[in-house]
């Protein structure tokens, strides 16, 4: 795992060390730079050794020094693609890095390349014979790459931090990504928080005339459903067969390594399947186990973790989190992430990754199963939402909406009166707004007084609706997967464990997003991933035969914090002089008024504004300034 950067045009190898240096937590063991002054192509990168520590060193060239790569990721199959492309005569200088398999599988398959992959990558690859720079980006976008044309140079890198440290970058926060942060809780792609500066979005591919300096994009992948026609005489049992040999293969491939491996083990059903097929493979005394705890009961996941390390014999890590150690961690955290936003896991996250920093190098996750086989509460309700509101008036609504802010507050995890508020909140706007309006900081009426503005929500919304509306011929579980797995999963989970792992230098492993898992899964039908209320059904029903009935019922209970409890008694500060001109004080103010009064739950609003201010102390110190748009 790696940090890249670069840039063709005007600037120096100066410039080019700084955004270097920038990203050096991303890989520590490493680094090197590679220009061609001629026509102004600069790659840098920091290696984080995990393969071929020996003959990995980027960035890299092939023989002939046609083609160099700086590279960020992992490619699962690499072993297979190697003897591929050796049977085609390709001559390999390395043992088994798989950097090599990408420049030879560019010359072989040209900008086909990415679709053989089975892995996760950013990368960019320059190609002297034809002046062009290939970008690329894995399916799910667990690996960042930003980009920025300015002042006739076209820059590129890992993080936005090594981005803006070339000079041509003017770093000016985007009130557009601004309005998208407070809307969903996170800034989707290819969006960003700084204006002219844009994410390669998943499965896509960035191809950049060094000469004219004229780029265009290429999707070259998307996640879609298309559920089987012919279904099984026992799907549960065919499909259970099928799921477990395919996660099994998933888990194995990630095992790859040269360097020590552990799991990110919580107890529920993702994490523990995952924990159970890695000791089946590596040897129940060679798995390492970690997992944080909470002070907050209704937040703590530890004990399940400790009974599954107990039941696979795995030699496991705790470390709990307590009030003080995450209020004085969370600046720091802060600082460090590289664009804010409002996902409170984070920190356990970061936590999880230095703890598990302290024993190994890579570790694998759960992360993705929650999104393709409908994991999340939403799911629970969907049916009973579009009944409700076929069936109940538009005014009969309000009032019950009305009625339920009557509700005492309550700041435990996923209590009760949280899930009604945020359902009723969901429920006032049409269908294709549902999943962003549950899940985000603030609903519509609520942004237009944040930002003093008439918001268009279409604008707003454009990545949710458009994500609704390209799922002609799905039902409505089918169209909230897709929302889940292409948005939520790709710009906020997979970022979040990105950036934590990052900080600590530990590379995390998603086995649920091998890409032949997702292939079999997409085609499963939404009535076999939730039934009868029960989330995940066709993967509980897979893996009964390797986990205990105690974590395949259990309920799901998230990976948050006390956040609002915080806020309420103060362990939390807000500077209400919130420093972005177009932002309205008076709304903040009024928010944290009742929130501390114990009126309102407004704790998702709280913390992405304590985010992003705490964020922006340390972007004016990167020369960020605030927009003055």
């Amino acid at each position: 795992m790696c940090g890249i950067c670069g840039f063709v045009g005007a600037g120096d190898i100066e410039d080019l060390q700084r955004m270097t240096d920038a990203v050096k937590h991303r890989g520590p063991d490493d680094a090197g730079v590679w220009r061609d002054p001629v026509h102004g192509v600069y790659l840098g990168h920091r290696r984080l050794s995990i393969i071929d520590i020996s003959g990995g060193k980027q960035p890299m060239q092939t023989s002939d020094g046609d083609l160099v790569i700086t590279y960020n990721g992992e490619i699962y199959n690499h072993r297979e693609l190697r003897k591929k492309l050796e049977q085609n005569g390709h001559i390999f200088d390395t043992d088994h890095s798989d950097t090599e398999v990408l420049l030879h599988g560019y010359r072989q398959w040209n900008e086909q390349l990415p679709e053989k992959l089975n892995g996760m990558w950013a990368f960019a690859l320059y190609d002297r014979n034809r002046k062009r720079l290939f970008l690329s980006r894995d399916r799910f976008g667990k690996k960042p790459l930003f980009w920025s044309f300015q002042g006739n140079t076209f820059v590129f890198a890992s993080e936005l931090t090594a981005l803006i440290n070339h000079h041509k970058i003017r770093a000016a926060v985007s009130e557009y990504g601004t309005v998208k942060y407070f809307a969903y809780g996170f800034i989707p792609a290819p969006n960003s928080i700084l204006e002219n500066v844009y994410k390669l979005p998943g499965g896509q591919n960035l191809l950049l005339d060094v000469c004219s300096l004229a780029f265009t994009h290429q999707k070259y992948w998307d996640f879609k459903l298309e559920p089987f026609d012919n279904i099984p005489k026992n799907p549960q049992k065919v499909w259970g067969e099928q799921l477990r040999e395919l996660l099994s293969n998933a888990v194995k491939r990630r095992l790859m390594s040269d360097v020590p491996l552990g799991i990110f083990l919580s107890g529920g059903i993702d994490s523990s399947a995952v924990a159970y097929y890695a000791t089946r493979f590596a040897g129940n005394d060679k798995v390492k186990t970690f997992s944080v705890g909470f002070d907050d009961k209704s937040f703590d996941e530890s004990a399940y973790s400790a009974k599954i390390s107990n039941l696979l014999g795995t030699s496991h890590y705790i470390e709990f989190l307590s009030v003080e150690k995450a209020c004085s961690l969370l600046p720091s955290v802060i600082e460090k992430l590289d664009e804010p936003m409002g996902d409170g896991s984070i920190l356990p996250t970061y936590l999880l990754s230095a703890l598990t920093r302290k024993k190994v190098t890579v570790a694998l996750g759960g992360d993705g199963a929650d999104e393709l086989f409908a994991g999340y509460d939403p799911f629970r309700v969907l049916r009973i939402a579009q009944l409700y509101q076929k069936l109940v008036p538009k005014p009969v609504h309000e009032a019950i909406r009305m009625l339920a802010g009557f509700i005492p507050v309550s700041h435990q995890n996923m209590s009760p009166d949280f899930k009604i508020k945020r359902t009723l909140r969901g429920l006032s706007y049409s269908p294709n707004l549902w999943q962003p309006v549950w899940l985000g900081p603030l609903c519509p009426a609520e942004l237009n007084s944040l930002f003093n503005l008439r918001l268009d929500p279409e604008a707003v919304y454009s990545e949710a609706i458009e994500i609704w509306e390209s799922c002609r011929g799905l039902n409505l579980i089918d169209k909230t997967l897709q929302f889940y797995t292409r948005l939520y999963l790709q710009d906020d989970i997979l970022v979040k464990v990105d950036r934590a792992g990052m900080m600590n230098s530990l590379e995390v492993r998603a086995p649920f997003l091998d890409i032949d898992l997702v292939d079999f899964v997409r085609r499963i039908p939404a009535d076999y991933k939730i039934r009868n209320g029960q989330t995940k059904y066709i993967l509980k029903k897979a893996l009964e035969p390797v986990l205990p009935k105690q974590v395949l019922l259990r309920s799901k209970k998230g990976f948050g914090i006390p956040v609002g409890k915080w806020f309420q008694n103060g362990l939390l500060q807000l500077n209400e002089h919130q420093p972005l001109p177009f932002l309205n004080r008076m709304f903040t103010h009024q928010k944290l008024t009742a929130h501390r009064l114990n009126r309102q739950d407004n704790r998702a609003f709280l913390f992405n504004i304590f985010m992003i201010n705490t964020w922006l102390k340390t972007a004016i110190g990167l020369n960020i300034e605030p927009s003055d748009s």
